[in-house]
């Protein structure tokens, strides 16, 4: 029976899902400790005048699934590249400049939109699958470290949003736009969490129905072996980025249309630090190669529920990001293998200790 204890904790401490599910367990207890009322969740009206949901949980779930989103682009770019993509932000700002463009017109403050709402969108995908084009093409193609390739868009990223609309702000007159970002009349839940379901279910069918998922774990794993069985790993990585856009360019929609309007130096600030960081606490090797989705997901809900913890005990925005590095970097250590292992030990130490008393 002992040895049977210790050999569950061995399974349960080896688990990836393992570090996400901790955490969420230690900071809804320290939630339910500091204030109970941090789980309760309210019907109310909105600017609108929509029934809807509100409470902590309920922006947890808002914000968190947009960064979803992310970390399903950004899972497949890691496991594929063995790297990052650190423009996340800024391409979310160039690809929601793009369909702000679209839908005004080029006019700062039009009376009605320019364009059909579905139309701004996908010229949202194009432009985000092309931002992803470049990133994977000069790391595919020109074999430069993802975290290099990806500074040019970061550094001039939001510079070119800015010049897409002449360093305006142009406001989306149609009232409908906001539902992406923010409730659809008749539906209190976010209309996030569907738009993030959505992604989720495409992702997971694609990576079940296609090998999308077995080649981008032996590009990562070993490129060079992965070329001898037929792949090509310069195909697998500029497709990851290219997917990574997409993902960027439904990001971007849900952005913008939680104001109807952009900030280009504001817009997704930070952002591509948490997509990252989402990867990691699911236990993703951030060298490459081995990926669990549902984990990453699980990790980006996760950082969601720490960033409203923070705020929840008046963090300043200023202090957020270095909070969030020690509680982070905590997490991630935990999840080294090195660490898991030497808990395993202790485990199975303390059931022979127990085993020999009894």
């Amino acid at each position: 029976m002992n040895k049977n204890s210790g050999s569950l904790v061995k399974r349960l401490v080896g688990h990836q899902l393992f570090i996400p599910i901790l955490a969420i367990i230690l900071l809804a207890v320290v939630n339910l400790i500091n204030d109970p009322g941090f789980f309760r969740i309210t019907v109310g009206t909105n600017n609108a005048g929509n029934t809807v949901l509100s409470g902590y949980l309920i922006t947890i779930l808002d914000f968190g699934s947009e960064l979803a989103i992310l970390a399903l682009g950004m899972t497949l770019v890691t496991a594929a590249a063995g790297g990052q993509d650190i423009s996340v932000g800024a391409t979310i700002a160039i690809t929601g400049s793009a369909m702000l463009r679209i839908l005004c017109g080029g006019v700062a403050r039009p009376e009605k939109i320019a364009a059909p709402i579905i139309v701004a969108f996908l010229f949202g995908c194009v432009v985000g699958m092309l931002c992803g084009a470049f990133n994977g093409a000069l790391v595919a193609i020109f074999k430069i470290q993802p975290m290099i390739a990806t500074l040019i868009l970061f550094t001039a990223g939001r510079s070119i949003a800015a010049w897409i609309n002449n360093n305006e702000l142009p406001i989306v007159p149609d009232p409908r736009f906001a539902y992406f970002g923010g409730f659809i009349p008749g539906i209190p839940i976010p209309t996030t969490v569907f738009i993030a379901a959505a992604c989720i279910v495409i992702m997971l069918l694609v990576l079940k129905f296609t090998n999308l998922g077995l080649y981008t774990q032996a590009v990562g794993i070993n490129e060079n072996s992965a070329r001898l069985n037929g792949i090509n790993p310069t195909k697998i990585k500029f497709l990851a980025f290219v997917i990574l856009g997409l993902c960027v360019a439904v990001a971007a929609l849900i952005k913008v249309s939680r104001l109807s309007t952009i900030n280009y130096s504001v817009i997704a600030k930070d952002i591509e630090m948490d997509a990252i960081l989402a990867v990691a606490l699911g236990g993703n090797a951030l060298s490459g190669g081995r990926f669990n989705i549902m984990a990453s997901i699980l990790g980006a809900y996760v950082i969601q529920f720490l960033t409203t913890t923070l705020y929840k005990f008046n963090v300043s925005s200023d202090a957020l990001a270095a909070y969030k590095a020690v509680v982070v970097i905590l997490l991630v250590v935990f999840s080294a293998p090195i660490v898991r292992e030497k808990i395993g030990k202790f485990g199975r130490r303390r059931a022979s200790a127990r085993e020999a008393r009894g």
